[in-house]
């Protein structure tokens, strides 16, 4: 007879057996004395008459933890809180939100006009915006740059990167100044690596290394075994300077807003200038700006060309603008220079850009006895593409009317450099060079208001107290002149005279902006910084060289890089090949040799899976990790045995004498 025939029950095999913790006996709920199965229960509460299992249950209980009492903080006080808004000010957060803020800061500034670029245009969107105007005004919009806001923004801005810069510098210059840290005990841990077997001596290979690690710009030195090596320290210096270079920016933007002048100046060919406040059209300056800093120098204007585009469907674009200078530095001689756009003179500390241009013919105006009293070329403002241009004459002294009283003049004047529109009733211009040019003419006498203390415009005319000479018909006379024709005024009260002479006139801008060298200095140091931190990869190199249990020395070359380096393991690989040609691979030893050492090579094996299981475990050389990984082993060395001696009592019959299953040896550590 069997004996599953003399038991009553067949035995059981390892996958019937129950998991741990769901055997008889062995239950873990938490009602008293019930498991998962009969018999006394290990949770909270024991069956009845049994001893509680006091603090040990509570570290068993899966339930949530409560504190008995809530958690009282200090309180921070005036230093804490001071601390904390510098935490959160030098931060990289806080610095990327001010930086943005101040781009957008920056959106009002170009799109609507401000008071220290054109008070015209500013004083024209006012005109045709009434509602916004105030909103605009108080949010200081028309006055962004030297704004509360974003003058608190800017300052914010600067002092996070300060804050940000200072300690970062520090901590830099300790890296430089220390070496590179010494080799970990696993290199096979690392993600680059590389071993071999060599008959040179474990100095001859550190030399080795040490050589080719500094001949590859490693800052390198022996410690203990092995050669430690780093590389990439430009990486850091990359973002300090990208950094430094904001500064430097912000501080270059920042003097030029204090510093700057700015004026122009319209002048006609055969006219100078000099550069005091007095010689210009307009001028504006920043606030710590005084009149001792504008240069000495002067320049005339000998004569502007302009050159466009004849036929095709581009015909009237410009393709030269070229005005042709002579000018003096300091009371200097006399030098030529050429100005374009976007090729501005320098001089004294400031550069004068050509802006733009137009056409001045030259009118000569008599009076009634046929004296001149006005001979001058007349820039007028051009209208369009064309040159179609408009402007004023203004004779303010020295007229008088056929009866000898003084009077005062106000011609308009229409110009068109090309004419057309003959029959047509008009005229206006079809091309911008002068080919057929052309000078409407009318004329206003009576009071000018020149006196009135009220600014006025030099192209436009204040005809409140003029009054127009009229032609027969009761009409307002007016007449179209060809170069040398004259305009004869009814009632012997003169004469309008389109000389056959039109000079060109050009207008320039004078800047003197300190800031400017600073800003593309710190603009260009910044490109590179960045440039620098992207590209560079921070990366550590590792060389071992130490006497193995055979004689023979092993080498051991390893290499970390600080974030993605895809170049590390390259660059390892060279450095091997060029070791190895020093330390060439020895032989392999004798198989006889390793045949009478079998518990040797399987030392070796062991620690070889070892270092691979290490390798797996980043936190292998940590103590703490090698205790608790100790105790696992234990732990799973007990539970073994345990499963043996249940395997044990499985397979031999109950009469044998020997103890049932439910009362096997526990665990080694378990609970009895």
């Amino acid at each position: 007879m069997s004996n599953t025939e003399q038991t009553g029950r067949r035995p059981e095999r390892a996958d019937d057996r129950p998991e741990p913790g769901t055997e008889p006996g062995a239950g873990t709920g938490t009602e008293p004395g019930t498991g998962t199965g009969p018999g006394a229960g290990t949770g909270a509460a024991g069956a009845a008459g049994e001893p509680s299992l006091g603090a040990a249950g509570e570290r068993l209980s899966t339930g949530p933890a409560q504190d008995p009492e809530p958690a009282t903080l200090p309180a921070l006080g005036v230093v804490g809180w001071i601390r904390w808004f510098w935490r959160q000010l030098t931060s990289m957060r806080v610095a990327l939100i001010l930086l943005f803020l101040l781009s957008l800061g920056a959106i009002p500034g170009s799109l609507i006009p401000q008071n220290g670029v054109d008070e015209t245009k500013v004083n024209a969107f006012k005109e045709a915006h009434e509602t916004l105007t105030p909103i605009y005004e108080k949010l200081q919009l028309f006055d962004v740059y030297s704004s509360v806001w974003f003058s608190a923004i800017y300052i914010l801005l600067f002092v996070s990167l300060i804050g940000c810069i200072v300690p970062r510098t520090h901590q830099f210059v300790g890296q430089l100044r220390s070496r590179p840290p010494g080799a970990p005990r696993r290199l096979t841990r690392l993600p680059a690596y590389a071993t071999w077997r060599t008959e040179a001596t474990p100095a001859q290979v550190r030399e080795a290394g040490l050589r080719l690690l500094r001949k590859r710009r490693f800052r390198a030195h022996v410690a203990g075994d092995a050669v430690a090596a780093e590389k990439g320290y430009l990486r850091e210096f990359g973002n300090l300077l990208f950094h430094i270079s904001l500064i430097v920016m912000l501080l270059a933007f920042a003097a030029g807003q204090l510093f700057r002048s700015e004026g122009g100046k319209l002048i006609v060919e055969g006219d100078g200038f000099a550069n005091t406040l007095s010689q210009y059209d307009d001028f504006r300056s920043g606030s710590l700006f005084a009149l001792d800093d504008l240069g000495h120098f002067s320049f005339e204007l000998r004569r502007f060309t302009g050159t466009y585009e004849a036929t095709g469907p581009q015909r009237g674009t410009p393709r030269t603008f070229e005005a042709e200078v002579t000018y003096a530095e300091n009371g200097g001689p006399d030098k030529e220079a050429v100005i374009r756009v976007n090729e501005p003179l320098q001089v004294a500390g400031a550069k004068v850009y050509l802006i733009e241009h137009g056409y001045a013919p030259v009118v000569t105006v008599r009076d009634g006895k046929g004296k001149i009293v006005s001979q001058e070329a007349v820039p007028l403002l051009p209208l369009d593409a064309n040159v179609t241009s408009q402007g004023v004459v203004k004779v303010k002294d020295g007229y008088r009317d056929k009866n000898g009283k003084r009077d005062q003049l106000g011609i308009p004047l229409f110009f068109v450099p090309t004419f057309a529109g003959e029959g047509q009733g008009q005229m206006f211009s079809v091309f911008p060079a002068l080919v057929d040019p052309r000078l409407s003419v009318s004329a206003y006498h009576g009071d000018l208001r020149a006196d009135s203390g009220v600014p006025q415009n030099v192209y436009q005319l204040d005809m409140s107290k003029m009054k127009p000479f009229k032609d027969a018909r009761g009409e307002i006379l007016k007449k179209q002149l060809k170069p040398g024709e004259t305009f004869t005024l009814p009632d012997g009260a003169g004469s309008i005279t389109f000389e056959k002479e039109v000079k060109e006139w050009a207008s320039f801008q004078i800047s003197q902006q300190p800031g400017n060298g600073w800003a593309l200095a710190g603009a260009v140091a910044a490109i590179l910084g960045l440039t620098a931190s992207l590209f560079i990869q921070r990366r550590r190199v590792w060389v071992r060289a130490v006497e193995g249990p055979d004689g023979v020395t092993v080498v051991e070359t390893a290499g970390l890089g600080r974030g993605e380096s895809a170049k590390l393991p390259e660059e390892l690989a060279e450095l091997v090949a060029a070791l190895h040609s020093v330390a060439p691979t020895a032989p392999d030893a004798p198989a006889a040799e390793s045949a009478t050492h079998p518990a040797k090579d399987d030392a070796a094996d062991d620690d070889a899976a070892d270092d691979d299981r290490a390798a797996d475990d980043p936190a292998a050389d940590d103590p703490e990790d090698a205790a608790a990984e100790d105790r696992a082993a234990g732990d799973r060395a007990a539970g073994d045995r345990a499963a043996e001696n249940r395997d044990a009592a499985a397979r031999t019959p109950a009469g044998d004498g020997a103890e049932p299953a439910d009362q096997a040896v526990p665990a080694e550590g378990a609970s009895q």
